[in-house]
């Protein structure tokens, strides 16, 4: 008699996945179910999901001693999708179905048997689909996902009894087909042509989205910066396929995927300034995405930024300039991806209106220093793009024609990232702003001309070598929407003016 069974199962471990033995004993004894292997509560609580669905499928749960040992035990076991494959190694073990070789299970167990969602499907699928496995059961909600991967045949499973079934050769379970990738062509509802004036802001908005470049916007309360930054993703280039799979990846572990199988939007994140660091950054007893990773190859939005605590914005320092985020917790060390676009906005003051030319401010000279001493003279240096949004004039309010649209603008976007992908073709960079010492020295050469107007621009503000980096790249990205193969003396004037700190 069969007494012992394994079954084959994963483990998300920051966004990848790292294969889970399960192994299900039936043994003789007083009745008891036990699980083993480091699992937590959600995994504790298995066993009543498990007892109550095999039971209300019609099949016989075993009324012996049963240990559940999850494999490898020094790895954390956490969430319900345990459940599926600690079934149907029960039902092995129990002589109800019979071994089962090159598959790989993944699923929560409802109490009636149905199969519900998991989380972190598509980094499993990856995982076995490189492991070797033939076969991957998954709840029907996350076949689209799992089907992204290719070379492995995704089986959708709605519950334990046709799971069943299908194991036992009674009735097939049709495998899921490849997930075709839909590029989503809806019209944003933020768009350029909807924002009255500030026709210099979104000339650097264009330059922002063309290069990936950070940009921090300050201004009097309503003039507009909101809507500028929600704007932005309408300007952006669609993503590639491979950015695609990134923030699918990311997503599906965070569980935010929801209906959607694929994330073919870029992510736009706003988090309050009332969010910790570790909202931010990411983290948790069991390391989870933050928000800078959840904006992966997108934007991410920080309006009022003097408001965020100061801790919570220095975490932004490395993930700015290294586009990755090591978060590291006694329960291990991970890595995630933190490719964004940083848009922040500000007032110039606590009350908003210091040198608004029309209301007066009513704040202390120590008071406005205070207020922008919050935001750090590091932080202030990874971001290229510093621009005014003052107040908009009235004839511009009352102006019935709509002004550019951001479909015309996303064109220019579009035709400048086409050089910087020729560009650099041959290297895992993408933008202008992520170019190494090297790419710029190689991209980034001056003219006489130039090289004396960047000479005087960093002795007269005493510019760091980061800042001078910053600026050739940002000339870069403006040479490249003019089409200009060579930096010209105009391209690098307006970059300098754009990283000017006043």
């Amino acid at each position: 008699m069969v007494s012992l069974a394994k079954i084959q199962s994963a483990a998300v471990v920051g966004l990848d996945a790292t294969p889970v033995e399960v192994e299900a004993d039936i043994s003789n004894g007083l009745p008891m179910f036990k699980i083993v292997g480091l699992p937590d509560k959600a995994v504790e609580e298995a066993k009543e999901r498990v007892r109550s669905a095999i039971k209300n499928s019609n099949l016989r749960m075993p009324d012996r001693r049963i240990t559940v040992n999850l494999a490898p035990a020094d790895v954390k076991k956490i969430g319900p999708a345990y459940d599926l494959p600690i079934a149907v190694g029960l039902l092995i073990a129990s002589e109800q179905l019979r071994p089962i070789e090159s598959a790989m299970f993944v699923g929560e167990l409802a109490l009636d048997g149905e199969i519900r969602a998991c989380s972190g499907i598509i980094a499993m699928a990856a995982m076995a689909r490189n492991l070797g496995y033939q076969k991957f059961f998954v709840p029907v909600k996350n076949a689209p996902e799992a089907g992204l991967i290719p070379n492995i045949t995704v089986y959708p499973v709605k519950n334990l009894l046709e799971l069943v079934y299908h194991l036992r050769g009674e009735k097939e379970i049709t495998p899921t087909p490849p997930t075709k990738i839909a590029l989503d062509e809806t019209e944003d509802s933020h768009d350029l042509k909807f924002v009255a004036g500030q026709e210099q802001a979104k000339r650097a908005l264009e330059i922002a989205a063309a290069g990936g470049h950070n940009m921090l916007m300050s201004g009097p309360p309503g003039s507009g910066k909101t809507m500028l930054a929600q704007a932005l993703p309408s300007i952006l280039p669609p993503m590639t396929m491979r950015e695609i799979l990134e923030a699918t990846r990311i997503y599906s572990v965070s569980g935010l995927l929801g209906e959607n199988a694929v994330q073919t939007k870029r992510p736009f994140r706003s988090p309050h300034h009332t969010a910790s660091y570790v909202a931010l950054v990411g983290g948790g007893n069991w390391p989870q995405p933050g928000e800078i990773s959840l904006a992966h190859r997108g934007v991410l939005f920080l309006d009022e930024l003097p408001e965020f605590p100061r801790q919570v914005l220095e975490v932004l320092r490395q993930p700015l300039e290294d586009g990755l985020v090591n978060v590291a917790r006694s329960a291990g060390k991970v890595t995630f991806p933190a490719r964004f676009m940083l848009v922040a906005a500000k007032n110039p003051c606590p009350c908003g209106y210091y040198g608004d030319d029309q209301k007066p401010c009513t704040c202390s000279a120590g008071q406005i220093a205070s207020y922008n001493k919050k935001i750090s003279g590091p932080l202030l240096d990874r971001i290229d793009i510093h621009i005014d949004v003052p107040r908009v004039e009235y004839d511009k309010l009352r102006n019935a024609e709509l002004a550019e649209s951001s479909a015309s603008v996303r064109e220019r976007v579009m035709k400048a990232r086409a050089i910087q992908s020729e560009r650099f073709a041959n290297s895992p960079t993408q933008t202008n702003s992520e170019m190494s010492v090297e790419q710029v020295k190689q991209f980034c050469k001056l003219n006489s001309d130039s090289e004396t107007l960047l000479e005087r621009a960093v002795q007269t503000y005493h510019l760091s070598p980061r800042s001078y980096m910053r600026i050739l790249k940002l000339a870069r990205t403006i040479a490249d929407l003019s089409f200009s193969p060579d930096i010209q003396p105009q391209h690098l004037a307006e970059a300098i003016r754009y990283k000017i700190v006043e």
